[in-house]
Parts: C-alpha cells; sequence; structure tokens
C-alpha cells in the first residue's frame, strides 16, 4: 500500500503547492490524525464495507465541514468513497514528508526505551540538525523492547543504538 499512499500524498501536496495551501493543509491533516486517535471507532465507521458510502460520505461533511479547509473534506470522502481511508495515516505521513522536504525539514522519528529528558531531546536534535544539514523536526515514542538507548528514523537512515541491537551484535561476535 505504500506506492499508494504516495501517490494520494503527492495529489494532495501538488494541489496544496498549486493554491500555496502547504501549512494550511499540513497543520489540518495532523488535526484530522488527533482526531482519529482520540475515536478511532469513527476509522472504523468510515472504512466499514457493511456502511453505506454516502451514509459514510456524509458523516465526513457532519463531522469536518465546519474547521476545516474544503479540500480536506473533499480527501477525506475520496479515500472513504475509493476504500482507502484506513491508510490515512501513512498517507497523512507521506505528506508531511514531502512538505518537509520542501522545507528543508527533516522528520526524526525517535524511539526510546524510556521517555527522553527536555534537555536530552534539545541534545539529540542539535546532533541530528548537524549530521542532516537540516532543520529537524522529532516524534519521540517510547518501546520498551528495545531494552535502553535509542533508535532513531531520518532522512531514509536508521541510528540504532539500542541495547537490544549491542547484544546482539555482541552475540554475533561470539558466535563467530
Amino acid at each position: 500500500m505504500t506506492e499508494t499512499s504516495k501517490e494520494y500524498a503527492v495529489a494532495l501536496f501538488t494541489l496544496a503547492v498549486e493554491e500555496k495551501l502547504e501549512k494550511v493543509i499540513s497543520d489540518e491533516l495532523r488535526a484530522v490524525v488527533r482526531l482519529l486517535r482520540e475515536t478511532p471507532e469513527y476509522l472504523d465507521f468510515l472504512a466499514s464495507p457493511n456502511i453505506p458510502v454516502h451514509e459514510r460520505t456524509s458523516a465526513i461533511d457532519k463531522a469536518f465541514s465546519k474547521g476545516f479547509h474544503e479540500y480536506i473534506v473533499s480527501f477525506l470522502k475520496v479515500l472513504t468513497e475509493k476504500n482507502n481511508i484506513r491508510y490515512i495515516h501513512k498517507i497523512i505521513s507521506d505528506y508531511e514528508d514531502l512538505y518537509h522536504a520542501t522545507d528543508g525539514i527533516a522528520t526524526a522519528k525517535v524511539i526510546s526505551a524510556v521517555p527522553l529528558k527536555k534537555d536530552e531531546k534539545e541534545k539529540l536534535k542539535v546532533k541530528l540538525e548537524k549530521f542532516c544539514g537540516k532543520k529537524v523536526i522529532m516524534d519521540c515514542t517510547c518501546n520498551s523492547a528495545i531494552l535502553g538507548g535509542i533508535i532513531v528514523h531520518v532522512d531514509g537512515k536508521v541510528l540504532d543504538g539500542s541495547l537490544r541491537r549491542r547484544l546482539h551484535n555482541i552475540k554475533e561476535t561470539i558466535e563467530t
């Protein structure tokens, strides 16, 4: 589905550029993500093949017509009509990547075993900006499965400084 999500993202981004609405669309897409995370059952409703399409698109009109740009409303309706609404999070992520790339911004997805402190985030951001040569926006999450350290996904690269990776490397060294 990656290719389809990119196609949708490129189409929306192209329209946004033509209309000089890149930031507006980006901000509103982030608001859509927040709303869908708060009410995941709404996404289930929109994706349900058992509910007629016109009911689902009417629900989008009711939920998003006030406060959201008409392009966002239309975009959500198209995704629903084409049964691709389930991929909205990936599509929005791809849109954000396009938006940031044109602004010279990199998005770093940072995964740590425990929440990073404010000063740790600031130091990491400075290092990543130096590494990328761009302004960096960090999206930090926690995953205790990495045991310790951090994993960073930025500009198509993975920087794995997790304890899990280090233990794996030690194990491979011992076995050879």
